[in-house]
Order: structure tokens, then C-alpha cells, then sequence
């Protein structure tokens, strides 16, 4: 096992494109890193500058002992798995896991102890005999798998590997995944664009943007103190509802003015977050994620927690019900809020939002809101995010 420490890392191409911008990280011994970020961020490239299929314009690249930058791909002893299953198809289930071994020569016997151990951590066991277009998805890319775990690499690169399977397939992988590196206990870097994949997955993850790292952490830390704008749209399933608002002090009482709305601030949550009270008369960005919204005929409306409006989407999704409500507040346009955008494909959605925002709240399946119906909504204001309009960075200390 091996830990990785990523120094300074670039990528320009010749075009005089670039790719990742002084790319920082130090990954422990055995933890399992992930890499997420919208299409395009540069989360794959650095992923092949570790792995040494892909040059290395600045910075360094340390893998246990030694810089790697100018070590060969072969000599990395790292393993990667692709998106693509690449396995051959007229070998069978053994022999593809066990092709990378012959290459190296060791002793039938050894091949045969190590792929059977790998198949049986693997569950493949029954499938040695059978070529690859008679597995599923699933299997086949456990097989994948094998290839790279059977060569008891200091670390494993895996690239996307469970975009190609169906939602219910790709849930039951995470899953083994998961076990399967716990038990290992290899150093794992997993690039993806699912951030449901990075939450559930990563012992920490990283956030990329346009070649550069947002922030990094053990997921729960993302979720609950996202770093900037960026962060807290693109961590979160649905994400943070962002919206414009001014923050208003009356001897002491501060509330949010969302259009002809508003909300009080809590004191506790003024102690937590004091660089607040600097904004006072001033514009700032609001957050607020869905499960702190609810339809307040439930919990009981709360005097200056509550905002109104009609339900224009609901979605009942048997846990809880997403309901989709306009409100009159301006919408947040900035670079950070665009990039979400794209990367959602809704490109057009702020500027059709002109005359306000649409929110989501995350309901309890005991609502009984239904579409065209005026609805108030409860706000846990002890968890509102409050960003910087300007810089998009976080308001807290």
C-alpha cells in the first residue's frame, strides 16, 4: 500500500489549454479519495497524470517513496479501472484476470491461488469458465475489477467505472466497492461525476471546478459547510436552492428580506456564523437545502420561519415528496451558478427565472400538498447558508 501526495499538479496542452491548475492533495496510506466535479473539470486528467498516461506540465506526483513523473505507467505498480470494461472477449472469466500475471511470468501455481482468491472476494467464482458476453454489467465489471486487484497494486485508479450500468446495478456496485476496498485496504482514487457515488463512497472527497480544487473533505463536512457557492450547488441531491436576499438589522433583530417575504434569523445562528452581522443593509447569498424545508400543516408554522406560495411540482417519491414551489426573490447569476447550470443542462435556467426562483423542499410522505395548491412552508432557519455575492465564498466566522 501506498499513500499519494499530489504537489503543485498541472496540466497545459499545447493548444495552451489548461487542464488542471496547481492540483494539491495528500492521500493517506489505504483511504479511499474521490474526485468529483462537473463534465470537463479536469477530474480525469489528473487521474491519468497519477496513473502516468498522461504527461505532467507542473508540480509532482510522490507515490509511496518516490516521485513518479518521469516513471513509466507499467513501473507505477498502480492499477486502473476504465469506464470500458476492456476485457477480452474470446478469454474466459479466469483467464482475463489472469492475463496480466502471465505477462509477469509468475508461477502457475501462484496464478491459480490468486485468481481464485480474487474471484471468490469478487463472487465470481462460478463464472470462471464462462467469456465475458455471457455476464451482466455488474459481473463484467467485477471481472474488471479482479484484473486489477489480482496484481496487488499500492493503489488503485478508477475511473467512472459504474456510469455504464443501470441505476439499480450501479447502487449494488457502490456497495461492493465499497467492502471490497475496506477490506483491502488499498489507496483508492475514484473519479466520478455522480456526487451521490462521492458522498456514499469516499473516506474524503474533492470538489473540482475548471481545473481547480474547491475543497476537500470527508463528505458530511462538504455537505453541512460548503466552502463556496460551487460547493454547496453541485454536493446535495436535489441541490442547495440559492437565492438572492438582503439582510436587515432592526436593534438587534436580523431577518431576510426574500422579495415581499422574510424570515428572522435565530440568535444561535448568528453566533455561529458572526461575519453575518457585517452584511447587514447588504445583499448576500441565501442557501437552503431541500430537507430543511417541510410543509408547515405538519410541523407547525413557526412565527418568521415560514414563507408561502403555491406548489407549481409534486413529486412523490414514496420516502418523501419533492415539492417544487416559485417564489418572488431574484435569482443568483454568477460564474459558480452558471457552471451548475451547464453542468444540469439547463443552460437557460437563470435567465428564464428573471421574475424569481423556483425552490425544492424535501417533504415528509405525510404532506398532503397537491399541484395548484397554496402551501406554507416551514424553514429550519438554524441551517440556512449565507455565501458572499461577490466572491461566492462561504459568510461564517
Amino acid at each position: 500500500m501506498a499513500e499519494i501526495v499530489i504537489d503543485g499538479l498541472g496540466k497545459v496542452y499545447t493548444d495552451g489549454t489548461r487542464a488542471v491548475n496547481d492540483l494539491s492533495l495528500d492521500i493517506q496510506d489505504g483511504e479511499f479519495l474521490v474526485l468529483v466535479g462537473p463534465s470537463g473539470c479536469g477530474k480525469t486528467t489528473a487521474l491519468r497524470m497519477i496513473a502516468g498516461l498522461e504527461g505532467i506540465s507542473e508540480g509532482t506526483i510522490r507515490i509511496g517513496d518516490r516521485v513518479v513523473n518521469d516513471v513509466p505507467a507499467r513501473d507505477r505498480d498502480v492499477a486502473m479501472v476504465f469506464q470500458s470494461y476492456a476485457l477480452y472477449p474470446h478469454l474466459n472469466i479466469f483467464e482475463n484476470i489472469a492475463f496480466g500475471l502471465r505477462l509477469r511470468k509468475l508461477p502457475k501455481d501462484e496464478i491459480e491461488e490468486r485468481v481464485r482468491e480474487v474471484a471468490r472476494i469478487l463472487e465470481l467464482e462460478e463464472h470462471l469458465q464462462r467469456k465475458p458476453g455471457n455476464l451482466s454489467g455488474g459481473q463484467r465489471q467485477r471481472v474488471a475489477m479482479g484484473r486489477a486487484i489480482v496484481r496487488r497494486p499500492r493503489a488503485f485508479l478508477m475511473d467512472e467505472p459504474l456510469s455504464n450500468l443501470d441505476a439499480k446495478l450501479r447502487v449494488q456496485m457502490r456497495a461492493q466497492i465499497a467492502r471490497i476496498q475496506r477490506d483491502l485496504g488499498v489507496t483508492t482514487v475514484y473519479v466520478t461525476h455522480d456526487q451521490t457515488e462521492a458522498m456514499t463512497l469516499g473516506d474524503r472527497v474533492a470538489v473540482m471546478k475548471r481545473g481547480v480544487l474547491q475543497q476537500v473533505g470527508p463528505p458530511q463536512e462538504l455537505y453541512d459547510h460548503p466552502r463556496n457557492l460551487f460547493v454547496a450547488g453541485f454536493v446535495g441531491s436535489p441541490g442547495m436552492n440559492l437565492l438572492t436576499a438582503s439582510l436587515t438589522d432592526n436593534d438587534g433583530r436580523y431577518r431576510l428580506h426574500l422579495g415581499e417575504q422574510t424570515l428572522d434569523l435565530p440568535d444561535g445562528l448568528l453566533h455561529r456564523r458572526p461575519a453575518l452581522r457585517g452584511y447587514a443593509g447588504a445583499e448576500v447569498v441565501l442557501g437552503i437545502r431541500p430537507e430543511d424545508m417541510e410543509d408547515a400543516e405538519i410541523v407547525g408554522s413557526t412565527e418568521g420561519a415560514t414563507l408561502t406560495s403555491v406548489a407549481d411540482l409534486v413529486e412523490a417519491m414514496g420516502s418523501d415528496v419533492l415539492v417544487h414551489f416559485p417564489l418572488g426573490a431574484d435569482p443568483v447569476v454568477t460564474e459558480d451558478t452558471r457552471e451548475l447550470a451547464r453542468d444540469a443542462g439547463a443552460d437557460d435556467a437563470l435567465s428564464a427565472a428573471a421574475e424569481g426562483v423556483v425552490l425544492v423542499g424535501r417533504f415528509s410522505p405525510r404532506t398532503h400538498v397537491f399541484e395548484g395548491q397554496d402551501i406554507t412552508v416551514a424553514v429550519d432557519t438554524e441551517r440556512l447558508h449565507f455565501f458572499d455575492p461577490a466572491t461566492g465564498t462561504a459568510i461564517r466566522d
